[in-house]
Formats: C-alpha cells, structure tokens, sequence
C-alpha cells in the first residue's frame, strides 16, 4: 500500500469497534469427549470423536473438547483467560490424571482480532493464568488476526490485481 494513502489514516486511540478477542481451553487427543465430560463434570461447546465427519465430509483424526468460550472483549484479555479458567481451576487434580491417562494436549486459546487505527489488547496472562498453565501441562496458543479498514480492501485488492 503506498505511504500517502496510510498518511490519509488517522489514529484513534479510544474505541475498540472492531478489535475483539476470544478465548478457550481446548483439549486434542486420542479419547472419547463424553469421557472428559464425565470426569470433569462439565459441558463443552464443542467437542468431536476421531472419525466424525467435518462440515466438508472429511472426517477427524484427533478428538477434540472445547470449554469456557469467553467472547465478552476485555482489553486486559488476562480478565478473558480467567473467565475461561474458572471453572478448571478447582479441576486441575483431574485434568493431570486425564493428561496421564489419554497422552492429550491441553491449549489456552487466545484469538484476538486487532484493527490498525484501535487500542490493541493487552495479551499478558496473569500469574494466576500462569500457573493454571505450569500446573496442568496447558499451553498457550495465541492465533493474531489483523483486520483492514473496510474502504481499504477494494483498494487494496484494486493494488493487487
């Protein structure tokens, strides 16, 4: 994009309407999600076995258990972390024992959506986060998406051909 058309942008430093995050616990793995379901004694959004058919027919070669879904935009996204946490924290004994068990992943998924001209969010996780993460054998995985202004991508792909 040439320089003159990013001088024309003004920075605006007080709204976030298009920047957003979302953050959830996820575990990937060989086992049954009813199983964990079970064991935790909680409910995932979303959750799939080995072998079941994706939205495109192909099927899954890994199961999957997605918990604690938190959309509510925080800037401070560690305030998002413990929202999706929460519930866990009082189950770390019993996710050990099914990391152990099934040889699964366990993932924080941080997936923040930034526009150039708004206030980025703070991805710092809290030291509570942290050590939920350190004890529980949990990684984060930040997945960044950038978006353009929308009068910026007919330009953008005009430019590009």
């Amino acid at each position: 994009m040439p320089l003159e058309k990013l001088d024309k942008l003004e920075k605006i430093y007080t709204h976030a309407e298009h920047t957003n995050c979302c953050t959830y616990f996820c575990i990937k793995g060989d086992f049954d999600p009813d199983v964990i379901s079970e064991r935790l004694g909680l409910a995932p959004e979303a959750s799939h076995k080995i072998g079941d058919k994706r939205s495109n027919g192909t099927a899954y070669d890994f199961a999957a258990w997605q918990f604690g879904t938190c959309k509510e935009y925080d800037i401070l996204v560690e305030h998002q972390m413990m929202k999706t946490i929460a519930p866990l924290l009082p189950k770390a004994e019993i996710l050990r024992e099914i990391k152990r068990q099934f040889d699964v992943a366990f993932t924080l998924e941080i997936v923040p959506t930034v526009r150039f001209d708004e206030d980025v969010p703070c991805l710092s996780p809290s030291l509570e986060v942290m050590q939920f993460c350190c004890d529980t054998g949990t990684e984060l995985d930040i997945d960044l998406y950038v978006s353009c202004p929308d009068d910026f991508e007919d330009e953008i792909i005009l430019e590009n051909g």
